[in-house]
């Protein structure tokens, strides 16, 4: 909890409450800051999604780095998130959205959810590098990027794919403990600008309600991510699951 207390115990020892708030329990505690009141017709086995991944993704394309009609978009990663920054540029009108994902079972998922192109940086010509790919399809360079991957290495392709003198990277994904991120500082001298991105920059309290209700609305896919549910016996299974390259996401029924 925010005060460092727990409010879970079990066989004499804390359990401690992930992220603050999420915990495998049909009651639970958390803090005040933590709660916001919904449509209390949207069903929560979908709108599960929506207390991070599809909100992440999709606010850091609308909010954070409010991508406009014409910008040319690379999104590194197509899991949950990745695929929410590529609905959430679709629905700004971006001019290309590229989806660059070494799973090239991912590509039918990019392109059902708005993406322009699909690029396996495996599988590329030797000598060309992703981000030269990226420079060559975008004349210069992308408006906007978004790693949405966690790997450091990927973080600074992502960053060196901006358009010099305004091209902004939006870091989304979350690297493992005591990563660090490099790059030189010409890239940085030369215009391009390295953001990080909370929650999309959604504030839950009051802007998480419109989101439920654009996805009622039909505004926004959420049901689309649920490849797989399992009952919560199942729960280590649905954990496997996200593992293989054929899982956007698990929901467990309580």
């Amino acid at each position: 909890m925010p005060d460092g207390t727990s409010r879970f115990h079990c066989k004499g020892k804390d359990l401690l409450h992930f992220m603050g708030c999420s915990t495998f329990s049909q009651y639970t505690v958390v803090a005040d800051v933590s709660v916001v009141a919904v449509n209390e017709k949207a069903d929560f086995e979908k709108i599960c999604l929506l207390g991070c991944g599809i909100t992440t993704g999709y606010g850091a394309a609308t909010i954070t780095a409010n991508v406009q009609e014409g910008d040319n978009v690379a999104v590194f990663g197509a899991g949950c998130v990745g695929l929410s920054v590529v609905q959430g540029a679709k629905e700004r009108k971006a001019n290309k959205i590229i989806v660059v994902d070494i799973n090239d079972k991912k590509k039918e998922w990019a392109t059902q959810f708005g993406a322009t192109d699909f690029i396996n940086p495996t599988t590329l010509p030797e000598g060309t590098s992703i981000v030269l790919k990226l420079i060559e399809m975008t004349d210069g360079g992308c408006d906007y990027t978004f790693d949405c991957t966690g790997n450091v290495n990927v973080m600074r392709d992502a960053l060196e794919a901006c358009h010099k003198g305004w091209g902004e990277s939006i870091i989304i994904g979350v690297a493992a403990a005591g990563k660090e991120i490099s790059t030189r500082p010409f890239q940085l001298v030369t215009g391009r600008v390295w953001r990080g991105a909370a929650f999309g920059g959604v504030k839950g309290r009051s802007q998480l309600p419109d989101i439920v209700e654009d996805y009622m609305d039909g505004k926004l896919k959420v049901e689309e991510f649920i490849t797989h549910r399992h009952p919560l016996e199942k729960i280590n299974t649905a954990f496997e699951d996200m593992h293989h390259g054929d899982c956007i996401r698990a929901v467990i029924k309580l």
